[in-house]
């Protein structure tokens, strides 16, 4: 047997392909052909963690599979997108439901700890290592929210004397600000740090962002106004943060004043006032006359010190947040940061954001130097690379190296997650292809305002404007700063309109943007720029029609010509039958033809435009002969419905 089939006979061939059919039974059932592609599947409970903007590549990564055949998966399920294009959460959970997998993204905060522990970075264990003896009081930080126009502004000027809405549009606040005070409290000096927030309801997410800082939240309801909508979203935004509540009565010297209608209004809130067994502390002010304002003081720093043990270690390397950043002309990125533990010193390497640097001078809300800020300190910091976002966390590095790094991977990581998050429509094919095929309309758009925050807070607002699934809207860049040369480019390749928000162009943009034909719009309060645009956007729906019935007429008697085929001698029961127009022919209530119109119309044996109801006419329904007496011929055109 040996000599006739060989060394190991018959038996080790029937071995091997045994041991190959395995193989195949096992590949199988760890793999599902989708479109004569294999792909590894999960058994329905497997969870994958996926950057925000992640591609395709990095899904096949994850599941030790070829990007190519995921793309043919994706096209399968009717998603056409490239190995390396950066996709929403919706099309990775699909792609994953398919495949057997649950997919999770990871949110911003979890990316970002997970990045700063590659650099060795632990900022919650650093935390708990701390001991109580390393820990001091520190001030309260303060953030003072409430509806627009019912004066919070006005009592920040209260607190620290200085009038800061002289200079703003509309006297709505355009930037947020962060400045400390000092309190004389029972003998002792004591430090309040307040955020001035926006009041329009176009920065929820900058006041949410406020409220993640925020030791103590100050309401502020004017007492002849009542509680309104953005009050009701900033009492939301501060349960959500856990903060306590302090209210300001506002407006106490307006004729109408009743203080005693708002404790009752928000007690519907959840909102108790002490007098009414509660606990939360309500102060009558008036911010114009300064009318309480210590009493107000007062009360913050008693609820700061019955609610919350406000401590922070100043020993160690700074941490914080960016509450504002600008671009200034002549010092370059500036921002507003809050030191919320630690130290920052000038000559500090910090990264914020995106943007890293090394700390070249700190001021404080009043533009005087200083050299070093304590936890609930906000400062201005100069010798950042670029202008961070309001409410980018920052922290001090041993090296540049780092701080750069650091920064960089925050960028990619940003821009792969912001490419997702912009492609806002049905289908993940291109937007260039789908508007040069006609499918849908979009609008281009590119922001430029002089400080971060409203520019981001615009753009969120802008995203949320939904009039159907014709027109979308897509951001393609955004910045701080003057409107550039580069601006204008990029808005002539990508058709864009261009909105300022409290800038305007540089030198000679003007005219290239008119050589260009490109579209610019100015703005100083960001509502407006909403509303423009959602117009605009209504404007490039494509119309919608609907059907209007102009009159009926009953077919009396049928004339045979042998020139214009059978004429309906008929008599107008309703409205009105005019020649040309649209006609479709009913018979015993059931519709014989819909597509038809009146080709001539006469009255007597002269022509008519027109004929009205309970007069007779002769209809010709061009090459349609099949008329009978009784038949009822009705008329209709399709109109033009108004957006709302």
């Amino acid at each position: 047997t040996a000599g006739a089939f060989g060394r190991g006979g018959p038996s080790r061939s029937k071995n091997r392909k045994s041991k190959r059919a395995k193989r195949q039974e096992m590949e199988q059932r760890r793999t599902r052909e989708i479109g004569g592609v294999r792909v590894p599947k999960g058994d329905g409970t497997t969870v994958l963690r996926l950057r925000r903007g992640s591609s395709l590549a990095d899904f096949a990564e994850k599941i030790n599979a070829e990007p190519a055949a995921l793309v043919t998966v994706l096209m399968k399920l009717g998603e056409m997108a490239t190995a390396n294009q950066s996709l929403d959460e919706e099309t990775f959970k699909l792609l994953g439901e398919e495949l057997g997998y649950v997919v999770e993204i990871v949110s911003p905060e979890d990316e970002d700890r997970e990045l700063l522990e590659s650099f060795d970075i632990n900022l919650s264990a650093e935390a708990e290592d701390e001991d109580d003896e390393d820990l001091e009081a520190r001030p309260a930080v303060v953030t003072v929210m409430g509806h627009v126009d019912h004066g919070k502004t006005r009592l920040l000027d209260a607190v620290r004397h200085a009038n800061v809405t002289e200079g703003e549009a509309g006297g709505i606040t355009q930037h947020i600000g962060a400045y400390q005070v000092q309190i004389d409290h029972e003998g002792e000096q004591r430090g309040l740090t307040f955020i001035d927030t926006p009041g329009h309801e176009a920065f929820t997410a900058m006041r949410a962002r406020g409220a993640k800082v925020t030791d103590i939240a100050v309401l502020v309801v004017a007492a002849d106004d009542g509680v309104m909508p953005q009050t009701v979203e900033a009492i939301n935004h501060a349960k959500a943060a856990g903060v306590p509540i302090v209210v300001a009565v506002n407006k106490m010297d307006k004729e109408g004043a009743s203080p005693e209608k708002v404790r009752g209004q928000l007690t519907e809130y959840d909102i108790v006032p002490e007098a009414y067994g509660g606990d939360t502390m309500f102060v009558d002010i008036s911010a114009i006359q300064r009318l309480n304002i210590d009493e107000l003081l007062e009360a913050v720093l008693l609820t700061a010190d019955a609610s919350l043990e406000l401590t922070a270690n100043p020993d160690h390397e700074a941490r914080g947040v960016a509450i504002e950043a600008n671009l200034d002309k002549g010092r370059g990125p500036v921002a507003t940061v809050l030191v919320q533990t630690g130290t920052l010193r000038i000559g500090d390497t910090i990264v914020a954001g995106n943007a890293h640097g090394r700390v070249r001078a700190m001021f404080d809300e009043n533009g005087q130097e200083v050299t070093e800020a304590e936890p609930s300190r906000p400062v201005q910091v100069l010798g950042l690379s670029a202008v961070p976002r309001a409410g980018d966390s920052f922290l001090v590095t041993q090296e540049d190296r780092t701080a750069r790094q650091i920064a960089e991977k925050r960028e990619a990581v940003e821009r792969n997650a912001m490419l997702a998050k912009r492609r806002k429509r049905v289908s993940l094919e291109n937007f260039d292809q789908v508007v040069a095929e006609g499918k849908i309309d979009t609008l281009n758009l590119i922001l430029k305002g002089d400080v971060s925050g409203a520019v981001e807070a615009l753009e969120d607002a802008l995203l949320k404007i939904d009039v159907g699934e014709d027109v979308q809207l897509r951001v393609i860049h955004r910045g701080v700063g003057a409107i550039t040369q580069n601006d204008v480019n990029l808005a002539t390749v990508d058709d864009a309109v261009i909105i300022g928000f409290n800038v305007r162009p540089a030198e000679r943009v003007n005219d290239l943007a008119e050589r260009e034909g490109v579209d610019m719009r100015f703005y100083s309060v960001i509502y407006a720029a909403i509303d423009d645009i959602e117009n605009a956007m209504k404007g490039m729906l494509k119309p919608e029609y609907e059907e209007v019935e102009l009159g009926s007429a009953e077919v009396r008697e049928v004339f045979r010509s042998s020139k214009f085929g059978n004429i309906a001698g008929s008599i107008v029961r309703s409205g009105v039958i005019r020649r040309n127009a649209k006609a479709r022919l009913v018979r015993d209530g059931a519709v014989v033809s819909d597509d038809l119109a009146i080709e001539s119309l006469k009255r007597y044996k002269d022509d008519a435009t027109e004929v009205r109801q309970d007069f007779e006419c002769g209809i010709g329904l061009g090459s349609f002969n099949d008329i009978q007496e009784g038949d009822r011929i009705e008329t209709w055109e399709m109109r033009e419905i108004p957006r709302v």
